[in-house]
């Protein structure tokens, strides 16, 4: 079943995996992580389907990062590997990571750089009926494949992080966690248009100004 992210969807955190493919890692020139690697986006850069991503004034390199994103259902906290997983899940949809790659290489820690307004696209929909382990990501700007992903190929896949995280933080019903971007992340500019295409879901769409 496919539900309608609303005007007012805010969740109280939007965990994200940083480096969860190899290849994305070795593109920028890091080590694959031997744990999930963690960070927070704020929840003030969320965007809707169809809204409008802005460059901010402070960066020269915006990215995009297509990536499949987990929507929580209800408290998840302590998890263990006797929990169900999928009890704590509402369903999955498409999130665009964007990314100021310069302010986040000179910062070294991510909270400025991905964190702008409007940096949070997400949508169209939640996807509530997902077999997750294997479905194809693709990302493209003005209509040209950039990323194209399975996401067998992350590191720790959906069950762990959901595991990993509750015994970090406490999740709430809302909450999301973005699971890593495939390799292919690349500079976006003003005019154009950014799409993120998730099989069994659909496809966000922002243009960039």
């Amino acid at each position: 079943m496919k539900i309608e992210i609303e005007k007012d969807f805010s969740p109280s955190k939007i965990v994200c995996v940083g480096r969860n493919y190899a290849e994305h890692a070795a593109e920028l020139g890091n080590a694959v992580p031997t744990e999930p690697l963690l960070f927070l986006k704020a929840p003030s850069a969320v965007l809707r389907n169809n809204e409008q991503i802005e460059i901010p004034k402070q960066s020269l390199q915006v990215e995009h990062e297509g990536e499949l994103a987990i929507v929580i259902s209800k408290t998840c906290k302590d998890l263990t590997d006797a929990d169900n997983v999928h009890e704590y899940v509402l369903g999955y949809t498409c999130l665009n990571d964007v990314t100021a790659r310069d302010l986040q290489r000179k910062d070294v820690q991510f909270t400025r750089g991905k964190s702008f307004d409007t940096f949070c696209p997400i949508g169209p929909v939640i996807e509530t009926d997902l077999d997750a382990t294997d479905i194809r990501i693709i990302c493209r700007v003005n209509a040209v494949v950039k990323q194209d992903g399975r996401t067998s190929q992350m590191v720790f896949p959906v069950d762990f992080l959901v595991r990993y995280i509750s015994n970090m933080m406490t999740l709430n019903a809302g909450d999301v966690i973005a699971t890593g971007t495939p390799s292919g992340v690349s500079k976006m500019e003003s005019g154009d248009v950014c799409e993120v295409e998730i099989e069994g879901i659909g496809i966000l769409r922002n243009p960039i100004k």
